[in-house]
């Protein structure tokens, strides 16, 4: 469920009931098991990334880079019957160098936003994707790029609009020059030029949510475990 970043595990039958919630990451989409049921794989759109989660003990064992916001995924058995099963694989370049960020709402607003946002290398220009739950349902939001974390925020360019669905929850994007504004140099923790991100209801100054520190991604944990799902991506 990519609104509340999980998967969720049914027992089937006449009443089928739920028996374990299992955190994933951002933005979980896409799913396939391996062959022997053991395993099953979950794309994280927002993050770059498949999860392998052990369907014995319902818990995440492994993560796994992959290419730019996966959205489906498809495991092949056996498909690799010996060596390790990287020939012809290639490193991603710059297709690599994405931003992985999070939003909160300001301290003491009693607000319930929440967002992940993911800024992948397009060539020449980025795309920014945005998934924001904890909004009010049927209400209309910007997202801006800001000179400042806190208010009044300073200098604000709109990036994009989007009306929050039912559940409170609604994906965005944008594409311009954003990777290396938003996600400054891992040895520093702010730059002359760096841009923030901003969420307000349309027509208001009061923002829901803004950019936490930027914190650079930590290494994958965990070996890949054999044999590795193949992972398609958009």
């Amino acid at each position: 469920m990519g609104g509340e970043n999980v998967i969720k595990v049914y027992r089937r039958g006449n009443s089928p009931s739920l028996v374990a919630t299992v955190p994933t990451g951002d933005l979980p989409h896409g799913i396939w098991s391996s062959g022997d049921g053991t395993r099953v794989y979950v794309g994280l759109e927002n993050q770059d990334a498949v999860v392998a989660v052990d369907t014995l003990k319902n818990k995440v064992i492994a993560t796994i880079p992959v290419g730019q916001q996966p959205q489906q995924l498809l495991y092949a058995p056996r498909a690799v019957p010996r060596g390790p099963g990287n020939v012809n694989l290639q490193p991603l370049g710059v297709a690599g160098k994405a931003g992985h960020l999070t939003l909160s709402p300001p301290k003491g607003s009693g607000e319930r936003a929440h967002a992940t946002v993911s800024v992948n290398a397009l060539g020449a220009l980025d795309l920014l994707q945005i998934a924001a739950t904890g909004l009010k349902p049927g209400r209309n939001y910007t997202l801006w790029l800001t000179e400042k974390r806190t208010a009044p925020f300073g200098r604000k360019q709109a990036l994009t609009m989007f009306t929050a669905n039912a559940a409170g929850a609604q994906i965005g994007q944008a594409v311009g020059l954003l990777r290396e504004v938003l996600t400054p140099p891992k040895s520093a923790t702010s730059a002359p030029d760096q841009r923030y991100l901003v969420i307000t209801p349309a027509g208001s100054r009061t923002a829901v949510a803004v950019q936490d520190q930027f914190q650079p991604m930590p290494p994958p944990e965990g070996p890949s475990p054999e044999p590795a799902p193949a992972a398609g991506g958009s």
